[in-house]
């Protein structure tokens, strides 16, 4: 999938993306498959990249907080295409797809063993599992507890991760240099302030709420994130090894010719 088809000028209006998800799409758009695909997203939260991988592909999210599922359900119907379901993915019946997304959400999850296993199983024989995460567990922060992050990556980890779970021709590569590390520091202050008011809150509402969490609703500062990211989108792409963030795809194997 070509960049300039993902990032689609009109869905600033539709659904408008926060500063770090610029970033991460910049990557997934030049690391997506070609299309038209089935395409499953895990945890899609306001729907503002499954506004725009269903303008290209047949695309179903999934997103269990009622909150940011009842937004995502609005930004989908005006985007005029792809669905999305506020369920859990044990809840969907059995399907499987060209390409499943997690992005954010592999942290939050306990057995990420388990996740990675389940998302797998959702792919057809030489699909791909694409998702994002945050990088290195000694950059944990105020941030990370905040949003109910049970851990970040490292990216042999990730690797291990994804080959354990019977993948194949994994890719990990880093984004957000430099401005992710900027968005992150700037997250980390507010977030010390914050942690006394939600110390209450289980790790499991915090995840819950993380989605909603810094999202523009506003058209117009849609557009601000987009072209104010514009040169920090282009300066990560000669900086792929280093940022605060992972990007990584990997292959589910295609059966051996009978």
């Amino acid at each position: 999938m070509s960049g300039a088809r993902l990032d689609a000028g009109r869905m600033d209006g539709i659904a408008p993306l926060s500063l770090n998800a610029w970033l991460r799409l910049d990557v997934v758009a030049r690391l997506f498959p070609d299309g038209p695909a089935d395409v499953l997203e895990v945890g899609c939260g306001q729907g503002g990249f499954g506004a725009r991988l269903a303008q290209r592909h047949r695309y179903l999210g999934l997103e269990p907080d009622a909150r940011s599922f009842a937004v995502a359900e609005r930004r989908l119907r005006a985007a005029g295409s792809g669905r999305v379901a506020n369920i859990r993915l044990e809840e969907l019946p059995p399907e499987r797809f060209d390409v499943v997304c997690a992005f954010e959400v592999l942290e939050h999850l306990d057995d990420d063993v388990a996740a990675v296993a389940a998302w797998a199983g959702r792919l057809r024989p030489g699909g791909r599992l694409l998702l994002s995460v945050p990088a290195y567990q000694h950059r944990y922060g105020p941030a990370d507890e905040l949003v109910g992050h049970v851990r970040r990556y490292d990216p042999a980890a990730l690797r291990a991760l994804l080959t354990g779970a019977g993948l194949t021709d994994v890719r990990v590569r880093h984004y957000g240099m430099p401005l992710g590390y900027l968005l992150e520091a700037g997250r980390n202050v507010v977030a010390r302030r914050r942690l006394g008011r939600v110390g209450a809150a289980t790790p499991e509402q915090r995840s819950a709420a993380s989605g909603r969490l810094l999202q523009p609703s506003v058209p117009l500062r849609g557009m601000l994130h987009r072209w104010g990211t514009a040169p920090f989108r282009l300066l990560q792409r000669v900086t792929p090894g280093t940022g605060p963030g992972l990007i990584a795809m990997a292959r589910l194997p295609s059966k051996d010719p009978a």
